[in-house]
């Protein structure tokens, strides 16, 4: 409002209370009740809940607005003046001496919160080690067996690279039988008879590698029934293994008998 309508305000209704907006709205006692609907001054104290009433308040009929105390311990506000006054002096003192040590106190809890938060990463820093080192054996463990299993199927059956090599041997086999297709009187021609002897030294070749790629398969024939399996050595180990991993580790809470309570 601007001055002028402030002045009306203040001067004709009596029960309208004018603050700046500047003001917190909860420290504004205008004496008047503020329950919904209840426009009447706070002339009682309600013992039970701590708080200033009125008459609409502790109303012997209750409703949706009227009667909330209806059962309470009432007086009467000059009644409990002198009480008042006096716990008013005591509680003062009280927020003296804590104003002394609120501060400190903010500062303490705050170091405290700090220690907290470092005592939790260590925590979590133990655990992650831990279960580090487990993770890295059981990886290596698992690698070792991947090489194992390679090494055994290595010495047990053939390599891939001898259906590659097998897969060329009828190409080959043609080129020597067209090289093989020589005349009985060309071993006399000087000028081919290098050619020739080469071409021979490529089929003994050739005929040595088909030796060895059949002595291979007749190999992988021989051991066609044996087979390769992950055998877990101890299965009752295994299952126990298992379950301690799930239930591996506890967070436990012990007791600092160190503590010292604060007073204030």
């Amino acid at each position: 409002m601007c001055k002028k309508c402030e002045k009306v305000h203040s001067g004709f209704l009596k029960n309208h209370h004018a603050f700046t907006l500047n003001k917190d709205i909860k420290e504004i006692f205008t004496g008047l009740c503020t329950k919904p609907n209840h426009s009447l001054k706070l002339e009682y104290y309600c013992k039970t809940h701590n708080q200033l009433c009125c008459a609409a308040c502790i109303a012997k009929i209750k409703n949706k607005w009227n009667g909330q105390h209806k059962d309470c311990d009432i007086y009467f506000i000059v009644k409990i003046k002198n009480s008042v006054k006096g716990n008013f002096d005591k509680n003062m003192k009280k927020l003296e001496k804590f104003s002394n040590k609120i501060e400190p106190t903010i500062k303490e809890l705050k170091d405290i919160y700090e220690k907290i938060n470092e005592s939790k990463d260590k925590l979590k820093g133990e655990i992650q080690n831990i279960f580090t080192k487990i993770r890295t054996e059981l990886n290596n463990r698992e690698d070792k067996l991947y090489e194992e299993i390679e090494t055994k199927y290595n010495e047990l059956y053939f390599k891939e690279e001898l259906i590659k090599e097998s897969e060329k041997l009828p190409n080959s086999l043609k080129i020597s039988l067209e090289k093989g297709k020589i005349k009985e009187n060309d071993w006399e021609d000087e000028n081919i008879l290098p050619k020739l002897i080469n071409d021979s030294i490529n089929i003994e070749n050739i005929i040595k590698n088909i030796n060895d790629i059949y002595g291979k398969i007749n190999d992988f024939i021989s051991k066609k029934y044996l087979s390769i399996k992950f055998n877990l050595t101890n299965e009752e180990i295994a299952k126990g293994l298992l379950n301690e991993i799930k239930s591996f580790g506890r967070i436990e809470i012990i007791e600092n008998n160190e503590y010292e309570k604060k007073e204030f």
